[in-house]
């Protein structure tokens, strides 16, 4: 209370570097939690096809058609196999207009064994059985019919002239996913579904492995599953062998990468949407690490300038008989009390920044359940932490003075100059110099 300004200063300057740095960790954890709904996530991995031909290195996210079956068929560490086609949007009509959707995909009977997509209403099992049938999203349901019950049964008109009865209603994908449309068409009526083409790499192909699969071991047969299946074809095409293939410098090839890495490392050809960056997340996190470390070391530096100033209050406090642990407490006690603030005011405001950050980031930042589970007992360490470090050297110092030195004011002076203060102001110049040449001169 009777520095007002100073405590001020402090907590509002950790409590900004600490709202800053937890917006960018909203956003790392957003990054990293792609996929994670799926409840079988651990078990699901897609196939890649690497492609080396004529001085061309390709690769996709994409594989043939007949794949999937073939791979349900002949390995047993296979429970299920799931396949996307992307053929574009089409015009949905509602009343006497037309709507243009473009998030609209193909996909098998088998994308709810695999996938965790809940339905609100229908028959997961039989939804896209059929050809000519549709499973649609909740919102697409309210922005078709204005509900999500009594859907399923009615009818959609794609390009003015194929119907599509809707079979099912899903909750919405969640934002954190790799894939987010809004009908999923059944694989049945597509013919080019059932073409037994081996080098036409059209569609996306998930397996789901049993548990306790040897991902490493189903993964080293895959050469020999390609020499069996697109081999024969191979031979008729370019007359070739695979051997002979691959001795002219060229390969085909499947490998497999797992759900949960596919928005940050993966970057082929035929992806379903666009995928973040593993490198943005490392260094956005770099970025978040050192705001919060000069933000800690500035609350520090002010926590010691300030503790110089009260060698008198420690002097009389020892001349009436405190105890050396009662002072340590008290000026550990300060720091963690001002930390704890600092921290509150940092959490109000990421929150009341948050929408802003959204609008910047092109993101939908939630703070959800899942964040909470972690972010609190990490936000408790960080006051304990850094309310302990900023205390401790005032503390131990301070509290170690004889009183009869602190009141002739000798020790006071000689604290204001102390070397770990130098180290802090340094620390700080030396930061910023780095950071002005870092950007060419420009902060």
């Amino acid at each position: 209370m009777k520095n007002k300004g100073f405590t001020a200063i402090n907590v509002l300057g950790l409590a900004l570097g600490l709202a800053t740095c937890l917006l960018i960790v909203f956003y790392v954890f957003d990054e990293l939690s792609y996929d994670s709904y799926n409840v079988k996530a651990d078990r699901i991995y897609r196939l890649n096809n690497e492609i080396k031909f004529g001085g061309n290195d390709n690769s996709y996210a994409s594989v043939p058609a007949p794949t999937a079956a073939a791979l349900k068929a002949d390995f047993p560490e296979v429970e299920q196999a799931v396949r996307f086609r992307m053929k574009g949007g089409n015009a949905v009509k509602k009343g006497n207009q037309n709507i243009q959707e473009d998030m609209m995909i193909y996909a098998d009977q088998s994308l709810f064994d695999v996938f965790t997509l809940p339905m609100i209403d229908g028959d997961p099992k039989t939804a896209l059985k059929d050809p000519h049938t549709v499973v649609i999203t909740e919102t697409t349901a309210k922005k078709y019919f204005n509900r999500t019950d009594n859907v399923v049964g009615q009818t959609l008109t794609f390009n003015d002239t194929s119907l599509y009865k809707i079979t099912g209603v899903i909750k919405d994908v969640p934002k954190q996913s790799h894939f987010n449309f809004d009908f999923f068409i059944s694989m049945a009526g597509l013919d080019e579904s059932k073409e037994e083409a081996w080098f036409s790499n059209n569609f996306n192909t998930y397996v789901l492995l049993r548990p306790g699969a040897d991902v490493a071991k189903f993964k080293a047969k895959l050469p020999g599953f390609m020499l069996k299946h697109a081999g024969p074809q191979l031979l008729s095409i370019l007359h070739l062998t695979f051997e002979k293939f691959e001795e002219g410098g060229n390969h085909y090839r499947f490998n497999l990468i797992p759900l949960k890495k596919i928005h940050l490392e993966s970057n082929s050809q035929s992806e379903l949407a666009a995928n973040g960056s593993k490198q943005t997340v490392y260094i956005f996190s770099a970025i978040a690490m050192f705001i919060l470390l000069i933000a800690c070391v500035n609350f520090m530096n002010l926590s010691t300038a300030r503790s110089a100033s009260r060698a008198r209050e420690v002097g009389v406090r020892k001349v009436l008989g405190s105890p050396r642990k009662y002072l340590i407490f008290q000026f550990l006690t300060e720091s963690v009390l001002v930390t704890l603030a600092a921290a509150i005011i940092a959490v109000f405001m990421a929150l009341a920044l948050l929408p802003l950050f959204n609008q910047m980031s092109g993101k939908e930042l939630a703070v959800t359940s899942q964040l909470l589970a972690w972010l609190v007992p990490v936000l408790l360490a960080f006051i304990l932490v850094v309310g302990c470090l900023a205390g401790s050297y005032p503390a131990l110092y301070l509290s170690g003075f004889q009183p009869v030195e602190v009141l002739k004011g000798k020790l006071a002076a000689g604290f204001k100059g102390g070397m770990f203060r130098s180290v802090l102001v340094v620390f700080q110049i030396f930061y910023i110099h780095f950071t002005y040449h870092r950007h060419g001169g420009y902060l």
